[in-house]
């Protein structure tokens, strides 16, 4: 048996090779079993099931979201050693099930959509380079579904020369293609010709290129030109409405997970709230039990 010690590193280094984990999430898991370790005094790998009770009850005053997140590091955790042979029980039993809720998306209707465009594109229609630049970041955040730093950090190379797809490194360095359309390809062709030509990024800044920050700022300074609440608009609130839409267009589930690059198809299952009414008319309309029957 390895030693213990050593053997949450090589749980960490497993989530970044294997299932390419974001950095973000090896911090967090790599945080929690730090600080379980040092509720139990010694290496975590041979705790018993009742100091992981005992390990649990510190986390009482924690949120549940919290609380989630630490039970299910210590249970991969421990699913690891048993796969690698180095435990042969599991003791995480004894850990709580927190019935923590994942947060129901903000959304946009098409209207305030609407709204947001017309807004941009009436400043933009003077080919000022910012209006240019914010209406091209518009049409990527709700027409591609990027995630703000996905977009923010994209690579000059990035940008498509015949083909309608970009080539996106999202979470945990896992690149997908994603596709870009007429509008935003046009929008594109725009920004291309004013941005400052020199800098590898495609949303350039004097810092390099243009940071989340600024993106927020950008948007919520746009909701507000559009009379709409700035406190109802972000990118991730775009990339919710990129998504909402799309499935009451009658996108597949599947194929949209692979647009916003979810590596668990769970992730993007939060969606499918916002479209019961479609899949009930659909159920009705098109389930054979739905048909009138013939009469004898």
């Amino acid at each position: 048996m390895s030693a213990p010690g050593a053997s949450t590193d090589d749980f960490l280094a497993m989530l970044a090779a294997e299932r390419g984990a974001a950095r973000n999430t090896i911090l967090a898991y790599g945080r929690d079993l730090e600080q379980a370790e040092d509720m139990l005094g010694g290496a975590l790998a041979g705790a018993s099931p009742a100091q992981l009770a005992r390990i649990a009850q510190g986390w009482s005053a924690l949120a549940p979201s919290t609380v989630a997140r630490k039970v299910s590091a210590l249970r991969q955790f421990f699913g690891f050693l048993i796969d690698e042979g180095l435990r042969e029980d599991d003791p995480t039993h004894a850990l709580p099930r927190p019935a923590a809720r994942r947060p129901l998306p903000k959304i946009l209707s098409h209207d305030e959509v609407e709204a947001l465009f017309a807004t941009a594109e009436e400043a933009a229609s003077g080919d000022a380079p910012q209006a240019v630049r914010l209406l091209t970041l518009l049409e990527m955040l709700y027409g591609s579904g990027l995630r703000a730093s996905e977009l923010v950090s994209l690579p000059l190379s990035a940008v498509p020369r015949d083909a309608p797809f970009l080539t996106v490194v999202g979470k945990g360095g896992q690149a997908r293609m994603v596709p870009v359309s007429q509008r935003a390809r046009a929008a594109l062709s725009r920004w291309l010709a004013l941005r400052e030509a020199g800098s590898p990024w495609l949303f350039p800044s004097r810092k390099g290129h243009l940071s989340r920050v600024r993106l927020f700022q950008l948007l919520k300074e746009l909701a507000t030109r559009a009379d709409l609440p700035p406190e109802k608009l972000s990118p991730h609130v775009l990339r919710h409405a990129f998504a909402t839409h799309l499935l009451e267009g009658g996108a597949d589930l599947r194929a949209l997970q692979t647009l916003l690059g979810h590596a668990d198809i769970s992730t993007t299952q939060i969606y499918t709230h916002v479209d019961a009414a479609r899949l009930v008319k659909l159920v009705n309309e098109r389930h054979p039990l739905a048909r009138p029957r013939s009469s004898d």
